[in-house]
């Protein structure tokens, strides 16, 4: 039995600009900005949510099944499933599509510029999760809005619980749609600002919009997670992570924890606790899939940071 990943598959292309935005960007001219940023630095990484999550998925000993869109030039995201032996079964190349990709630019502040084009994954609608075989548990993650919502009402109609992960997709889902999709749902996962965007879009607090669900967990940074599951709110305490080193992709490692412990029938507390410790790995690491810890490790970090045994 395995765990449908529903999302998008992405290349990020970051660059590194060796000076700061406000050197450059000068407010009175804005209005008719016309700058460029010299970026000797460039890395281009692996991503999008449903590639980052199945990656630590992996990591963990599952065997998940991507279902997400990718264009014609998908050549070497495809390669690198076929190293990590990830399934590529509903991985559909959409014709005359680029893979999704972000362009992001950095500069010595910290500070970001992002471009981003989705591409394929607007055609995510094209997907449909009945047609896999073996799911006993699926997450709807950022995705092209009809295939979030094509996804969610399609893991409803076969039965299969699963996980409604908005987030970045937050601004394109309807007030209706999001409480559609938590009808649904059996959990959500959501950061600390996008529950309380979700909450001003649906006019409901975060409590009523739990009750909706079997569990909602909202993760808050470095102060750990709380999951509200049948009228308890659980407090989850960050694990202490060997370096703070690039953010990007620690909710994706989060949820594949917290996708593996529901998985293998754990309670809400220990799923919740996997998940804080695969976002404390992942967080040392650049990119969304540059960590690489063998089972033994995570579970020396589950030890190190909770007391207890994982496995």
């Amino acid at each position: 039995m395995s765990i449908l990943v529903c999302g998008s598959v992405a290349y990020d292309s970051i660059m590194v600009f060796h000076d700061r935005f406000k050197n450059h960007i000068l407010p009175e001219q804005i209005h008719i900005l016309n700058v460029s940023f010299l970026v000797p630095d460039l890395r281009r990484e692996f991503g999008g949510c449903a590639g980052n999550i199945a990656y630590s998925l992996k990591l963990l000993g599952a065997d998940p099944l991507i279902m997400a869109t990718v264009g014609e030039d998908a050549g070497p995201y495809r390669y690198r499933l076929q190293k990590l032996g990830l399934r590529q079964d509903h991985v559909r190349e959409v014709p005359g599509t680029f893979t999704a990709q972000a362009f992001i630019t950095t500069d010595l502040d910290d500070n970001q510029i992002t471009a981003f084009h989705p591409g394929a994954m607007f055609h995510s609608h094209l997907n449909d999760v009945r047609e896999a075989r073996g799911v006993k548990l699926g997450i709807v993650s950022p995705d092209g809005r009809d295939g979030m919502l094509r996804h969610a009402r399609g893991f409803a109609a076969a039965g299969v619980p699963f996980v409604f992960d908005p987030g970045q997709a937050l601004p394109i889902l309807g007030s209706e749609e999001l409480l559609e999709c938590l009808q649904l749902a059996t959990y959500c996962t959501v950061n600390d600002y996008e529950a309380r965007l979700m909450s001003e879009k649906t006019g409901r607090s975060e409590a009523e919009l739990a009750a909706m669900v079997d569990g909602f967990v909202v993760t808050l940074g470095a102060e750990g997670s709380r999951i509200r599951h049948r009228g308890e709110v659980l407090s989850i305490a960050a694990a202490k992570p060997d370096a703070i080193i690039d953010p990007t992709g620690c909710g994706d490692a989060y949820r594949a924890g917290l996708l593996h412990g529901i998985a293998s029938g754990w309670d809400m507390l220990r799923a919740g606790r996997l998940a804080a410790v695969m976002g404390a790995i992942k967080i040392a690491h650049r990119g969304g899939q540059n960590h690489q810890p063998t089972r033994d490790d995570i579970a020396a970090r589950y030890r190190q940071a909770f007391g207890e045994d994982l496995w």
